[in-house]
C-alpha cells in the first residue's frame, strides 16, 4: 500500500455493550436469551455495535491510506507506551478521549464521533469521513489545538495519578473514607463517601452532577426558589453558575473540589468540603483507612492508587496538558 507518509496513527477503541455480552456469554445466542429474558430489546445492541464496527472499518481504511496505524483498546491504554511523535485518533464517546488523554505526553487527539445519533460527543467534534482532510492538517501543523488542564496525584511514596476529568479518593466498597483533610491553613478530621476534584473539562460531569443535588437539596430546606404553580424547584439544572460563569473553561489554572456525603460526629468535621485547588494551594489528604481505601481518576478504577493508613496525597494542577484537535 502506497500511504501518504510514515507518520504512526494510533486508533483508540473501546469494546461495545455487546463485545462485553459475548465475553461474559460465549455466544450470541447466549447473550441474545439474557438481554430479552430481562426484557430489553436486545436489536439495540445489535445496531449499535454493526454502527461501531463499521466506523473502524471506514477509520482503518481512511488512516491506513495516510500512515501506519496501530489499533489499541481502552483496556491497553494504562501500559501503551506511545511515541513522542504519534497522533491519537479516538473513536467512541467522550469518556475514551478522557481516558486517553491522561496517558500522553503532549501528542494531539483528534475525538471522531462514531454514531452521532446516539452520542452527543462534546469531545468529538469530527465524523469518519472527516479523517481524510483532518489528518493531513494535523501532521502539517496546521490544525488549531486546545488545551485541557490535568490534575495530579503525588503520593508519599513516589507514586502519582493524573487526572483528566476528575480523580476520586475513598474507599472501594460502600463503608466511610476515613482520612485528614487540608487546604492552606485548615484542617480537619473526615468521615465521608470520598473526594471528587475535577478539571474544567469534567466540570460538566460528576462534578456537576453533584453540584446539583446540593444545590437542589440546599434550596429545597431552605424553601426558596419554588415554582408558585407546580410548587418544584425552578433553578435551571444546565444552567449552573460556577463563580459567574456557566462552565468552568478546559484550560482553567484551578481546579475544583467536592467532599461527598460529609459526616459531622465527635471525632470527624465537615467544614472544608468544597473549594477551589491551584498550583500554589494544593489538596493535602492523609488516609486513615487500614484497607481498601484507593485513588483513581476518570472512571478507570482498574488503574488505582493505594490509599491506605498513613499514605499522604498532594493533588495539585498538572505539569502537563491534554491537546484536543479542533
Amino acid at each position: 500500500m502506497q500511504r501518504a507518509t510514515e507518520n504512526k496513527i494510533i486508533l483508540v477503541m473501546r469494546h461495545t455493550r455487546l463485545n462485553k455480552l459475548m465475553a461474559r456469554f460465549s455466544s450470541l445466542a447466549q447473550s441474545r436469551f439474557y438481554v430479552e429474558h430481562q426484557g430489553a430489546d436486545f436489536s439495540e445492541y445489535i445496531e449499535e455495535d454493526k454502527c461501531y464496527q463499521l466506523a473502524i472499518t471506514k477509520a482503518m481504511t481512511v488512516l491506513s491510506a495516510l500512515g501506519r496505524v496501530q489499533k489499541v483498546d481502552r483496556s491497553f491504554l494504562p501500559n501503551f507506551v506511545f511515541a513522542e511523535q504519534d497522533t491519537i485518533v479516538v473513536l467512541g464517546q467522550d469518556g475514551l478521549v478522557a481516558n486517553t488523554v491522561k496517558y500522553l505526553a503532549g501528542q494531539p487527539v483528534i475525538g471522531v464521533n462514531p454514531d452521532p445519533q446516539r452520542w452527543e460527543g462534546v469531545l468529538l467534534p469530527f465524523r469518519v469521513n472527516d479523517l481524510a482532510k483532518i489528518v493531513p492538517e494535523v501532521f502539517a501543523q496546521r490544525r488549531p489545538l486546545k488545551a485541557v488542564t490535568m490534575a495530579k496525584v503525588v503520593l508519599n511514596n513516589g507514586q502519582y495519578l493524573y487526572g483528566v476529568n476528575d480523580l476520586f479518593i475513598g474507599t472501594r466498597s460502600h463503608t466511610s473514607a476515613l482520612y485528614q483533610i487540608k487546604l492552606g491553613h485548615q484542617t480537619e478530621h473526615h468521615s465521608s463517601s470520598g473526594i471528587i476534584v475535577s478539571t474544567g473539562l469534567g466540570s460538566t460531569g460528576w462534578f456537576k452532577s453533584l453540584l446539583t443535588g446540593a444545590l437542589g437539596i440546599t434550596q429545597a430546606l431552605l424553601d426558596k426558589h419554588l415554582d408558585p404553580v407546580t410548587n418544584r424547584l425552578s433553578y435551571d439544572l444546565n444552567h449552573l453558575n460556577y463563580g459567574g460563569q456557566n462552565s468552568i473553561a478546559w484550560n482553567a489554572d484551578f481546579l475544583h473540589f467536592i467532599v461527598r456525603e460529609p459526616f459531622p460526629s465527635m471525632t470527624s468535621s465537615a467544614q472544608l468540603v468544597f473549594g477551589q485547588i491551584t498550583a500554589k494551594q494544593p489538596l493535602r489528604l492523609t488516609s486513615q483507612m487500614s484497607e481498601n481505601g484507593v485513588i483513581f481518576s476518570d472512571g478507570i478504577e482498574s488503574d488505582f492508587l493505594e490509599f491506605n493508613s498513613g499514605t499522604q496525597a498532594k493533588i495539585t494542577l498538572a505539569e502537563k496538558k491534554g491537546y484536543l484537535v479542533v
